[in-house]
Parts: C-alpha cells; sequence; structure tokens
C-alpha cells in the first residue's frame, strides 16, 4: 500500500467515484436487460411507481393505463432504447471497473489501461465538439434530416398512436413549438396524412402543435378548431421545434459550458489521479525491492 498521502487521496477518490459509476452503470444493465427481455412488464411496472398528479396514468382507470401501455410497448424503438441502455451500461461499467480494482488493488496494469481509456474518450470528445464547432452547418442539416425523417415516417394520429408519435407529442406540447421547422411539416408526414383523410375532420396539425389548456399531456387545444385551422394566435404553427431548442440552447450556453468544463475538468482529473497512484505504487515498489 502506498504510503503517500497525496496517492492515497487519489486513490481513495478514484475508488469512490468509480465505485458510484460501477452502481450506476450496473442500474443502467439490469433496468436494459429487463427491458429487452420483457418490454411489458418493465413499462408497467414503471407506470406503476410513477405518483406524479399530473401523470397521465396516475389518473387513468386499468383500461386506459393497458392502452398507454400497449401503444410504449409495440414500436421498436423500445426494443432498439433496450439494446443502447445495455450497450452503454457495459461500456460504463467496465470503464469504471478497471479504475476502482485499479485503485484498490494498486494494480498499475488496471490504472495504465483505466487511464488510456479515459485519455481516448476524451480525445474524442474535443474531436466531435470541434466537428461539430467547424461544421455546424452540415451538423444542423444532418439532425434536422433525421427528425424530420422521424416525423415523416413514423408520426401518425387517432387512436393507435405508438412510441414515437407520444415522444414527438410530449416535447411539441412542452416546448410550445410544431413540427421540426414548423406545422407544413405535416404536410409531408405520410401516416398523418392518411390518418387525417380517413377521420375527415380536414385535420391540418396535431393537438400537440395547438395552445393547449390545462395538463398539456391531455393535449386539449384551447381553441377546438385548431387542428383544421391553426392561426397564429390558436396555435404555435411558424415555431419549429428545432429552432426552438437552438434558442434554449443559446439562453443557457453559460450553463452548457460550464457543463462542459466541469465533466471536462473531472475526466482530467481522474487521468491525472490514476497515472499519479501508477507512478507511486511502482517507486513503492522499487524502494521494497532494493531495500
Amino acid at each position: 500500500m502506498v504510503a503517500d498521502c497525496g496517492a492515497n487521496c487519489a486513490r481513495w477518490l478514484l475508488c469512490l467515484a468509480n465505485f458510484v459509476f460501477v452502481v450506476v452503470s450496473t442500474g443502467v444493465l439490469i433496468a436494459g436487460t429487463w427491458l429487452a427481455a420483457d418490454k411489458a412488464s418493465f413499462i408497467n411496472t414503471s407506470l406503476n411507481i410513477t405518483t406524479s398528479e399530473y401523470h397521465p396514468v396516475s389518473s387513468a382507470d386499468s383500461t386506459e393505463a393497458e392502452k398507454i401501455l400497449q401503444e410504449f410497448v409495440e414500436p421498436a424503438v423500445i426494443e432498439q432504447a433496450a439494446y443502447i441502455l445495455i450497450a452503454l451500461g457495459a461500456f460504463i461499467f467496465i470503464i469504471a471497473f478497471l479504475g476502482y480494482c485499479g485503485a484498490i488493488k494498486e494494480s498499475r496494469v488496471l490504472l495504465t489501461a483505466y487511464g488510456i481509456f479515459l485519455i481516448i474518450i476524451f480525445v474524442l470528445q474535443i474531436a466531435l465538439i470541434l466537428l461539430c464547432t467547424l461544421y455546424k452547418s452540415q451538423a444542423d442539416h444532418h439532425s434536422k434530416g433525421f427528425l424530420k425523417s422521424s416525423l415523416s415516417k413514423y408520426y401518425t394520429t387517432g387512436t393507435n398512436k405508438d412510441a414515437v408519435t407520444h415522444s414527438w407529442d410530449l416535447v411539441m406540447a412542452h416546448m410550445s413549438c410544431c413540427g421540426v421547422d414548423g406545422a407544413e411539416d405535416f404536410r409531408t408526414a405520410k401516416l398523418f396524412v392518411q390518418k387525417s383523410s380517413a377521420e375527415g375532420l380536414g385535420r391540418q396539425v396535431p393537438e400537440s402543435c395547438c395552445i393547449l389548456t390545462g395538463d398539456p399531456l391531455s393535449l386539449r387545444p384551447e381553441d377546438p378548431s385548431c387542428i383544421s385551422n391553426p392561426t397564429h394566435s390558436n396555435s404555435y404553427l411558424a415555431t419549429g421545434c428545432y429552432h426552438k431548442f437552438s434558442n434554449i440552447v443559446n439562453d443557457n450556453v453559460n450553463i452548457v459550458i460550464g457543463v462542459v468544463v466541469v465533466v471536462a475538468a473531472t475526466q482530467l482529473l481522474a487521468i491525472i489521479f490514476s497515472f499519479c497512484l501508477c507512478r507511486a505504487v511502482g517507486e513503492e515498489r522499487d524502494y521494497h525491492y532494493k531495500y
């Protein structure tokens, strides 16, 4: 065990921080595995433990809860989310496990591997930030393209809404926006156009694009005619969600920069601590070898 005070502090800080990440990543792994193995059970449990007064299921009867559950379980996006959770949890777990075991066992091999992994992640993050800064217009174009594609291919209306539709409704209702660039995006949303034609209501936009009354999750427009005759006074037809989100980021740019700096500083400290502890362990062993 290293006798140096600084090395000991680095050791226990690494142990504590990585133990927290091991616990968190294990939880993510369990959630992802559960979701992949039994989507219905996972979502049903999640809905049952929700105690919020304004949650859509908290005040719904069992039939409505079952319907909401079915809507969220059916789409393949839920299954894809499960695999993303498993991959993310496994990645964090491996790196945190290297750091924890390397620090607690004072293993130079594990500490070196941990430090190298963090350096690679840090460099990739810097590269990503630089690429997004240098190619901002291209990044905006591809991001908008992806969002418009999800809206065009999967967004629908009526009783058989899927997870993608619910996600878009949630975003638009809470951010007070409509589509990616505005209400015109729904003219090219194939499923939405088909379902709207079948309804026979002359629907132009979904309820989530309208100015709502009461709980946003209930999707009740202030003006019932909004869905067929959206105007600037009863809807957000000219306010795209992408532009709205960009404005929110720009308005809170100091917070975003602060978060990035804190994350980068934490990673740098972890890298420095791991290599300092690795060096202290080596010097300690050399000392005992000589004397």
